[in-house]
């Protein structure tokens, strides 16, 4: 880092035009500044500062020089800090990504909690119902809701199971059945991330059974299917969590209660760490102690 430390006291210099004072910033002696700076002009075969007994002024060399390598220092300055924090606790930025409605609805006071405990850390977050590839698209962590995990490329860690039900508009013909073979692929409004039909493999406890839901409506989006559902138009599969305020207002209701899907899992994945950064695994601890105050059940 020798040719850093050199460039970094070029730069300062450049602004302070005083050595001592670069000096004293960079906890050097004046005598090692202006060797520093004597064997960068050697170097470059350039004089880079005009000095009088009052202060320094850069040249014409010198200035096109600052100019131009300045951006590629501050590079160079955020990729050290980076690196640095990234070996910390309580310092550093996560870039996350989140399902959209538990993005809106769950992950911002885990988040506000968290940026209050440590202050320093950043964050960047990207909500999407998709499965992102969190190597390819430089994540730290994603947040999923899905079936049971299957990728061999990441490391993954289950938080808890996430119960799914079935739900309609309250009046509509749907409350009115009984069982779910009443229910034909029009009447059932399916979930795709490429807005495709689904099939729901329903249970009772003892036998199963499969419908074709999506004839008529799919959508990538559980909210839209929640608001299809709540207009009457169909009966959506979703997660508990999603439309506990449709619950507990009445825009919704729970159908076929003794038949439900596979749960699915809330899940943390990360990129193939050999150890987990501890600014990840600082925000993992936290976001798994709070998810249940926000993020109850509908039991």
């Amino acid at each position: 880092m020798n040719d850093y430390k050199a460039l970094r006291t070029f730069l300062l210099a450049a602004e302070k035009r005083n050595f001592a004072q670069v000096a004293r910033e960079l906890d050097m002696t004046p005598a090692a500044v202006t060797r520093a700076i004597a064997a960068l002009e050697a170097e470059l075969g350039v004089q880079l500062f005009v000095r009088t007994t009052r202060q320094v002024s850069l040249t014409t060399d010198g200035a096109v020089f600052a100019a131009q390598i300045q951006p590629a220092m501050k590079t160079l300055e955020d990729a050290r800090r980076d690196v640095m924090n990234a070996h910390k606790a309580d310092q550093g930025r996560l870039r996350i990504s989140a399902p959209t409605w538990f993005g809106k609805a769950v992950l911002p006071p885990i988040l506000s909690g968290f940026k209050t405990k440590f202050p320093k850390m950043s964050f960047e977050i990207s909500l999407s119902d998709g499965l992102v590839n969190i190597v390819n698209d430089d994540y730290d962590l994603a947040i999923r809701i899905s079936a049971q995990p299957s990728d061999k490329f990441t490391i993954w860690r289950k938080i808890r199971v996430v119960p799914r039900i079935l739900v309609a508009a309250p009046g509509s013909r749907f409350v009115e059945m009984t069982h779910p073979n009443e229910l034909t692929p029009d009447d059932c409004l399916a979930y795709s991330g490429d807005s495709r039909r689904e099939s729901w493999v329903l249970s009772d406890g003892g036998s199963s059974m499969t419908i074709s839901a999506g004839r008529d409506f799919s959508a990538n989006s559980g909210e839209v299917l929640a608001d299809m559902a709540a207009d009457g138009a169909g009966v959506a599969m979703l997660p508990g969590f999603n439309i506990a305020e449709h619950i507990r207002t009445g825009r919704l209701v729970h159908v076929f209660k003794g038949w439900a899907p596979p749960d699915l899992w809330l899940t943390l994945f990360y990129p193939p760490y050999q150890t987990l950064p501890p600014r990840i695994a600082s925000f993992c601890k936290y976001f798994e102690e709070q998810l249940p105050a926000y993020m109850p059940s509908l039991d």
